[in-house]
């Protein structure tokens, strides 16, 4: 029992407290990039930005409890608040808070179902094309504010980024004491009111709130036309929401190497995904951009999560006022910092040189992301280009040879038999020659699919039409119980209605 309560006791450890300088100021670099992100998805999505902001600090402290990734952040994101955009429209904030209610539930069964497991089909290239679209959407995302035509944007926006930029890639070469990020942003604050700069603040994009969230129960009527309403839109945000997630955990443990329990933070973000739907926030997810900074600001367990989203609400409950002064060029700074850590720019030499088709599935995952700005869409065209490609490969490996022996002519299958494989197989026997007996051997075969075996049954049946016997050898289990549970070849009058047809 003794043993059991030090291993715990040691886990515990290791999974808050390994890192503790480096976790507590990654926290405080992330909750300051949470602000803008925050409010601004809040806008996207047509809600007060108190909305996001209360969402990102429950979310944030919840799953730094229940999720399955250490070190990686969550909380209000874009891709979650433009699925919101038509439910808030037509029905209002109610509606939008129980959504994200049903949102959680929904996760919490998918990761118990073990969705996460779900995440060995994503190939490496989609995995390249998400990381690339997110690098570019976030880099996009930060050129509205450098609109000239934005009131407070002037030659003085530009040069504030270009001096952030400096400070985050040229400090870690004097010091690596201080996160970067972090002194670029106090930089830049100071700056700014020191010299009373003509810029545009954290303050100018919505009001703060100064309160602690309350619980507040969604306030719709409990019955199948609400359900109508809502669970459409539930679906899609626990879907995109676990996809984004499972995918930057899956960044994180490259960063990191390190692993992490992929069914565990889905079960995680949908807990997250409750509490912040009762505490008047709206749903969200994993956030590739703020986990990059995190990771690159030093943080490593789970304590820089946590203190990401109570440092959060302390800014907002205690120093209100002066982060509403935080310059939005600092912030735009980190974010094109984030951004080209993000891009994986090997992919782009890589182009000269892996497989052609493995190029295309990355840019295809690329180009849907970007053009449609959902994360789902890209990465369900990503694997389902890459499973057509595989599939395309593998049916070229099927390889029929044979040799004549006397009266009996011995075919040999080697290779995978299935729908896309299947026309390759059937066109590699001559039905026409004169022949007593054919032997089918398949002991270096595989028959996979309800396909296979019709392949399998026509190659029979039309070899006895012509007047030869049959006899199938070296079929191994697995086949064998597809076979003799689907085909038709050994049944009673199998031939005639071949021969009707």
């Amino acid at each position: 029992m003794r043993h059991f309560q030090l291993m715990r006791y040691s886990t515990l450890s290791q999974s808050w407290f390994s890192n503790l300088r480096g976790d507590l100021l990654a926290g405080i670099v992330v909750a300051l990039a949470l602000i803008p992100e925050a409010i601004a998805f809040s806008i996207i999505a047509g809600v007060d930005p108190k909305v996001g902001l209360y969402a990102s600090f429950c979310i944030a402290v919840v799953i730094a409890f229940t999720g399955g990734r250490p070190g990686m952040i969550s909380a209000a994101t874009g891709a979650m608040a433009l699925l919101m955009v038509d439910l808030v429209k037509d029905h209002g904030l109610q509606y939008l808070l129980a959504a994200t209610l049903l949102t959680g539930v929904i996760q919490i069964v998918l990761g118990l179902l073990k969705v996460g497991n779900l995440m060995r089909f994503v190939s490496k290239a989609v995995m390249t094309g998400f990381v690339n679209a997110l690098a570019i959407l976030i880099f996009l995302a930060q050129l509205p504010e450098l609109n000239l035509k934005l009131d407070g944007v002037s030659w003085i926006t530009y040069a504030m980024v270009a001096g952030g930029l400096a400070i985050i890639y040229l400090l870690p070469r004097v010091t690596k004491a201080v996160p970067s990020p972090l002194v670029c942003i106090v930089v830049m604050t100071v700056l700014a009111v020191v010299m009373n700069l003509e810029v545009r603040r954290v303050g100018d994009l919505g009001q703060l709130p100064d309160t602690l969230p309350v619980f507040l129960w969604p306030q719709v009527p409990l019955n199948l036309e609400t359900l109508a309403i809502i669970f459409p839109v539930s679906i899609s945000l626990a879907v995109v929401g676990l996809l984004e997630s499972l995918m930057t955990a899956q960044i994180v443990d490259e960063l990191t190497d390190t692993p992490s329990e992929k069914n565990r933070e889905a079960r995680g973000q949908g807990i997250a995904n409750i509490v912040a739907g009762m505490f008047g926030g709206m749903a969200g997810c994993a956030m590739i951009g703020q986990s990059v900074i995190n990771v690159k600001s030093g943080g490593r367990t789970r304590l820089s999560t946590l203190t990401a989203g109570v440092v959060l609400l302390l800014l907002l409950l205690l120093l209100n006022d002066q982060v509403a002064l935080i310059p939005m060029p600092a912030l735009v700074a980190v974010m094109i910092m984030v951004s080209i850590g993000t891009f994986s720019w090997a992919s782009i030499k890589n182009l000269a040189v892996h497989p052609s088709t493995t190029s295309m599935v990355m840019l295809a995952t690329v180009v849907t992301v970007v053009w449609t700005h959902n994360l789902a869409l890209g990465v369900g065209a990503g694997v389902l280009l890459a499973s057509l490609f595989f599939a395309r490969k593998v049916a070229q490996v099927i390889r029929v040879t044979s040799e004549l022996d006397a009266d009996t002519r011995t075919y040999t299958v080697r290779g995978q038999v299935f729908f896309v494989s299947a026309d390759t197989f059937t066109s590699a026997f001559d039905f026409k020659e004169a022949i007593d007996k054919v032997i089918i051997d398949v002991s270096h075969a595989h028959f996979w699919d309800l396909t296979a075996v019709g392949a399998l049954d026509k190659v029979v049946l039309k070899f006895r039409r012509e007047g030869s016997g049959v006899e199938i050898i070296g079929m191994n289990e697995a086949s064998a119980t597809l076979v003799n549970k689907l085909a038709i070849h050994d049944k009673p009058s199998a031939l005639e209605r071949m021969l009707d047809h």
